[in-house]
Formats: C-alpha cells, sequence, structure tokens
C-alpha cells in the first residue's frame, strides 16, 4: 500500500479521533508531507514528518511527495489561476506553506496548477538570524486550539512557526517544547526573544517588558506587558510561570 503523500490543499485539519467532531490537535499546511499508518473507509491515521505529529485526517485526493524549493513568507498568499492581478482566485496559502515552482512569468511563480506572486515566497533555504522575526504578523489572529494559520493559530503553534519557518525543528505542544529548550533562564534576566512557560501554554519575549502570545482569553494574538500577563495568569488561572527558556 502507497502510504507517504503530500498535503496539496491550503489547510487540513488533523484530529485526535476519527470524527469531524473530534478535537482538532493540529494542522497540515500546503506542502507537508505525511505518512499514512492506517487508512480507515472515511480517515487515514497519519504522522506529520516535519515533527512526528501523528493523528487522524480526512481522506482527500493527496499528492505524492515533492520536493519544495520555496516557502510561504506571507501570513496570506493569494493564489491566482493564470500569471496576472485580474485572474485571483479565492484561495489563499498560509505562512510557511511549502511549493514546488517551477516556472516564471513576469511578477508570478507557478507551482502545481496555481500561479503565486514572487514576492509572496523565498527560498526554501533562506533562513533569519532572528528567529522570531515574523511573529508580529500573526498579531490579531483569532485563537484556534490546534490552529497554525492566519484563519486561527494557538500558543504553541506561533513558537513552532517560526522555528519551522527558518528550517529548525520544534515540538508542536508546549509541554514539549518546554523540555526540548534545554536552557533555563531566571525571568529577572529575561531579554528578547526567551520563550516563557507555563502549564500548557507559552508566549515569546520582544523585550525585556513585552511578549506576544495567542492568548484564549482574549481570543487572539496580542502584544502584552510581561509583568502584566504573569500577574493576569496568576490570577484567572491559578498558574505560575514553569520556566523561561533562551534558544
Amino acid at each position: 500500500m502507497k502510504n507517504s503523500f503530500r498535503n496539496n490543499f491550503p489547510i487540513v485539519n488533523l484530529y485526535k479521533k476519527k470524527s469531524l467532531n473530534s478535537k482538532i490537535d493540529t494542522q497540515l499546511l500546503y506542502g507537508d508531507n505525511f505518512k499514512v499508518s492506517k487508512k480507515l473507509k472515511s480517515f487515514s491515521k497519519i504522522k506529520i514528518k516535519k515533527d512526528g505529529y501523528k493523528g487522524f485526517i480526512k481522506n482527500r485526493n493527496f499528492s505524492d511527495p515533492l520536493k519544495s524549493n520555496f516557502k510561504v513568507s506571507i501570513l496570506k498568499a493569494r493564489l491566482y489561476n493564470k500569471p496576472n492581478l485580474k485572474n485571483k482566485l479565492k484561495k489563499f496559502l498560509p505562512y510557511d506553506s511549502r511549493i514546488r515552482v517551477f516556472k516564471r512569468y513576469g511578477r508570478f511563480s507557478k507551482f502545481d496548477k496555481y500561479w503565486i506572486k514572487s514576492s509572496d515566497i523565498i527560498k526554501i533555504n533562506k533562513k533569519n538570524k532572528n528567529i522570531f522575526k515574523d511573529i508580529k504578523i500573526f498579531k490579531n489572529t483569532r485563537y484556534l486550539w490546534g490552529g497554525k494559520s492566519y484563519k486561527g493559530i494557538d500558543c504553541s503553534a506561533l513558537v513552532q512557526l517560526c522555528f519551522n519557518q527558518n528550517n529548525r525543528f520544534c515540538p508542536r505542544d508546549s509541554k514539549d517544547q518546554e523540555r526540548y529548550f534545554k536552557k533555563k533562564i531566571n525571568i529577572k534576566n529575561i531579554k528578547k526573544n526567551d520563550i516563557i512557560f507555563w502549564e500548557g501554554h507559552v508566549a515569546v519575549a520582544l523585550s525585556k517588558n513585552k511578549l506576544i502570545h495567542a492568548y484564549g482569553p482574549l481570543k487572539k494574538v496580542v502584544v502584552m506587558d510581561i509583568k502584566k500577563t504573569i500577574n493576569r495568569i496568576k490570577r484567572t488561572a491559578d498558574l505560575e510561570v514553569t520556566s523561561v527558556r533562551r534558544i
């Protein structure tokens, strides 16, 4: 049985159980490769190659694996059916989607059956020294448990996407991220790009005073004062900071 595939849809939900009513654990973005371990009538149990996450996806006509050479570098990249601004589609690719460009024409690049603006993508091997350089493009994106795109995102996906965009591994869940990043920092010495963990939650320091996180109670990605956030989470959820990690 063929078991290796590539996601050729903008966003695909990965469910905890084989039901659309089940909890969404994460999402596959365009170009994500995965392996099927068990195929059922309407669902398949899979493992995402990028982070090893397992769960169930609805069966669809997925593509063969393909080596990508470009990635989407903006929050929401529009697709076109011809290399012309007049031929726009109501389809978008989210940040960090992976594509195989095989043709250029003017300001456009072609992959699969679509065209995309060349200014919306960067070469696959491009990295930033500042891992979290792009993190603020998600500001005001709605909070969605299991989400990892402009349509909705959760706290740990916000961290993971920044690493993935820079071709670095990062676990999907905050508890695994806290274990993965080993260097502990005293909260008093916090600085830009340090990662702050609570039980079941994570945020990224933008400076010694400000942080950014996908915050459930406010239903969106927000920039907040670090001290006020720590006090608020303690007051409303009775949770203390479990650690601060430096990458």
